[in-house]
């Protein structure tokens, strides 16, 4: 026997219609490339939303098509994200960090027929137009009047487009199956690998996201997510606020922790999320001047392990609740959040700590499993480590248009590898530990190269930390310490060993330690560590 309830489909056009019809006057704030602000509300976007499904029509796209931005957090690209989603076509969010022969491959791959792209990457498109023979159209996300001069064929202004068409439109049904974004990983070993989102799961993940013990957003938020709308479409950001009905603010290109802090003051932002880097730099600002956080409640910390430092920063200099969260592309990406429960009331300021650093438990729908070697499952008692599997309505089931990766990416019983190794406890805390890649292994023992990190940068001296394993002819491996110093200081290393000594086991003290000026990231902000185990290769160790 079935249930007698309507058949309405999950699609991403509902959420800002919802947003424009119950919170049509909440604000969207964007920062312009001249530093100006724009202004308008949820009823505006989804006009112009609606205006813009229009014009792709016009040019000739079809639903199931690839239509690819290069663009930063902006009004324009939040219209994209509906106007290009809600007909049916594929949202292509393309992270322009990332080197030219990727951006090469994955635009060439997705087979976009349309580029969205920014003033500031105008530039950077113009190189690669002779090697992407499915695109057809370029389009500009500027005024008429700045329009810069260029070299891109036929190209189009976004508010040409805009202007030549009319916000009367019925956003149709489809299956809810069908897809709706497509992102890319980062690509730190092989080729970038396509996470194609539907409408149902996306739907479902913004759901999850507003709930309290995850992001926790509501209609009384002030939302700035500093994450990009390229970085897995900022981590549901743009779903999530008209879901709730909550003010965003988006930042454009301006990441600097003035320009951020200032924004924040300046619009009340109740809530912001960006990964550690981001983090260092609006702390910097707000310790030397006071300012950035006088309204800030919680921030969300994500894409690489938060220090310890950092999470305690915000709670004793500023007031503000940190949440670390994990997740990855090919979830959507949100998996779980550090968020306490009842019981931690009562608990000690050490064991809150150590709640609040880890990668917290998975949102429902969001299931995990560890396992040894051999894949036999391992309990989740907090003790055993081992390969992180998930699964779930927002985890892909295979990466785009790449058989291969698909078939080394999951299990016999169809969960997804993340390649992270982990400890998860009873009550469902994950404490991520490495990547499977990145575990140092000596003597028979593993190192937490993540821990050894986090310890690092609570010193006063260290801006940044990385840990690789190198050879070493009795232990295997050995881990070597490599520091970026902050600004004006100096790195005494038997003071950074001492420092370390009470926080770490003695044998996972490094063997050495090296001072950078700068470490290798990924287009997303990770450790590139991949490069660093190539810079120094040929490195000795002394105890070696």
């Amino acid at each position: 026997m079935l249930g007698m309830m309507m058949d309405q489909p999950l699609l991403i056009s509902s959420l800002i219609e919802h947003a424009a019809r119950f919170h049509g006057d909440t604000e969207i704030v964007s920062r312009e490339t001249d530093r100006s602000l724009f202004r308008y509300t949820y009823a505006d976007a989804s006009a112009r939303a609606k205006r813009i499904a229009k014009a792709l029509q016009r040019l000739g796209t079809a639903p199931g098509d690839r239509v690819g931005t290069l663009a930063w957090n902006s009004h324009r690209h939040f219209e994209l994200y509906y106007g290009i989603s809600g007909t049916g076509r594929v949202l292509h969010t393309i992270n322009p960090r990332l080197f030219p022969d990727q951006l090469r491959y994955i635009i060439n791959h997705a087979a976009d027929q349309i580029l969205f792209i920014e003033p500031s990457f105008v530039g950077l498109v113009e190189k690669l137009v002779p090697d992407l023979p499915t695109v057809r159209h370029y389009v500009i996300m500027a005024p008429k009047a700045l329009m810069p001069a260029t070299s891109l064929p036929n190209a189009l202004c976004y508010e040409d487009l805009i202007e030549a068409e009319t916000p009367e439109l019925e956003w149709p049904r489809f299956d809810e199956q069908s897809a709706s974004s497509l992102c890319y990983t980062s690509g730190t070993t092989g080729n970038p690998k396509g996470a194609l989102y539907s409408h149902r799961s996306t739907v479902l993940h913004a759901f999850g996201s507003c709930a309290a013990d995850m992001l926790g957003v509501g209609a009384a938020d002030c939302v700035l997510p500093v994450v990009p709308m390229f970085h897995v479409n900022a981590w549901g950001i743009p779903y999530s606020c008209p879901l709730a009905g909550a003010k965003l603010v988006l930042p454009g290109q301006h990441l600097d922790g003035e320009s951020l802090c200032t924004l924040f003051d300046q619009e009340g932002v109740t809530f912001s999320l960006g990964v550690p880097t981001i983090w260092l730099g609006a702390l910097k600002y707000a310790d030397e001047t006071g300012k950035g956080f006088s309204s800030i409640k919680r921030v969300i910390i994500g894409g690489s392990a938060a220090p310890p430092s950092m999470i305690e920063a915000f709670d004793k200099k500023h007031g503000v609740r940190a949440v670390h969260a994990w997740g990855m592309t090919e979830m959507s990406p949100l998996g779980t959040a550090a968020c306490l429960k009842a019981r931690h009331a009562a608990a000690s300021p050490e064991a809150i700590t150590r709640v609040l650093c880890s990668q917290g438990r998975p949102s429902f729908l969001v299931d995990l499993k560890i396992t040894d070697e051999a894949g036999e499952r391992l309990p989740h008692d907090g003790v055993a480590v081992g390969n992180l599997y998930v699964r779930g309505p927002w985890v892909v089931r295979g990466y785009y248009n790449d058989p291969d990766a698909s078939a080394e990416a999951f299990d016999a019983e169809g969960w997804f590898k993340t390649g992270d190794v982990c400890s998860i406890d009873p009550d469902g805390y994950v404490r991520i530990t490495d990547r499977s890649k990145d575990v140092i292994k000596s003597g028979g023992e593993w190192i937490s190269s993540i821990d050894l990190e986090n310890a690092a940068v609570g010193h006063p001296d260290v801006a940044e930390a990385a840990v690789i394993g190198l050879a070493h002819p009795r232990w295997d491996e050995r881990p070597l310490l490599i520091i970026v110093p902050k600004e004006g200081r100096t790195i005494d290393k038997p003071a950074i060993m001492s420092f370390l000594a009470d926080k770490v086991a003695k044998w996972w003290l490094p063997d050495d330690i090296a001072v950078v000026e700068q470490l290798p990231h990924t287009a997303t902000g990770k450790l590139l560590k991949t490069k660093l185990r190539q810079d120094f290769a040929d490195y000795k160790l002394p105890t070696a």
